[in-house]
């Protein structure tokens, strides 16, 4: 498969990578899920990793967090070989890294400012009062000033996607997560909050990969973009490097065009009899 990324002096990549996938394949039973990944990310950029649903963006982020383990390949975080690291290890990076889920992934039964401070709470043994001033200048961060004792439930979309970022930047990590930060907003709201990544990256010189399928968030947001399609990298390399690329797929995704594989007539029918086969049988329809 035709794949393009672009390229910088090794000695200088190799210091100024945080992440660096090399190789990775990961299945679910018999199904290859990801294919052959290799890409980096560098220290202070805005990672963005896209690609229609079902591409494997979701599988990859598991798989760099060392939730999911792939059937071969290395991934190496600020260090850590994740394949094969510790528990113990793990526990450590994971302390380094902030992650915002795609639903806020807030408890209900904690107040706003609960759930912001949980990470302070559960990995430091700072006093309440600190904790109390560090989440709240958290919460200020993201706007969220005199939200401090509202409950999940009373927070709107975008409310809960700022609340689950300054959960995850709570400790300052060295690198940021945050999955599909547009999912379900308006687009001012998306704008709002793609601002706020910015800021973050700015602010606190922070490493940020964002798994997203919104092109317009993507485009403003990234230093560089990686895109997939069933599985595979099919390009990485800077927003005008991407938008350059001459590959039918990419293309496609940039412009929103519909993107269809014909088959012939026989392909067509070996599809249909593999289906067919694979189902288990029932017996003859009078038995």
């Amino acid at each position: 498969m035709h794949f393009e990324m672009s390229l910088m002096e090794p000695d200088l990549q190799l210091n100024n990578t945080v992440i660096n996938v090399v190789n990775l394949s990961t299945h679910y039973r018999d199904r290859k899920i990801l294919d052959n990944i290799n890409f980096d990310v560098r220290r202070g950029e805005v990672m963005v990793i896209m690609g229609s649903s079902g591409s494997g963006k979701s599988t990859l982020l598991r798989t760099m967090l060392g939730l999911t383990m792939p059937t071969e390949g290395e991934i190496n975080i600020m260090g850590v070989d994740v394949c094969n690291a510790s528990r113990n290890e793990l526990y450590k990076l994971r302390r380094s890294i902030g992650v915002a889920f795609q639903g806020g992934a807030l408890f209900g039964n904690l107040s706003l400012i609960e759930n912001v401070s949980l990470p302070l709470l559960e990995h430091t043994n700072l006093d309440i009062n600190t904790v109390k001033i560090m989440s709240r200048m958290k919460l200020d961060m993201m706007n969220l000033s005199g939200f401090d004792s509202l409950m999940p439930a009373e927070l709107s979309g975008g409310m809960v996607k700022r609340a689950a970022l300054a959960r995850a930047v709570i400790m300052d990590p060295e690198l940021l997560f945050f999955d599909e930060p547009s999912a379900g907003l308006d687009p001012v709201v998306a704008a709002e909050l793609d601002e706020y990544i910015l800021e973050l990256k700015s602010a606190l010189d922070m490493s940020i990969v964002v798994i997203t399928h919104e092109l317009e968030s993507a485009l403003r947001i990234a230093d560089r973009i990686t895109i997939l399609d069933k599985g595979e990298v099919v390009v990485c390399g800077s927003v005008e490097e991407v938008k350059q690329s001459k590959l039918e797929k990419v293309q496609n995704l940039l412009n929103r065009r519909p993107s269809r594989e014909q088959l012939s007539p026989d392909e067509y029918l070996d599809v249909l009899t593999r289906a067919q086969a694979a189902k288990p049988h029932r017996g003859h329809i009078n038995d």
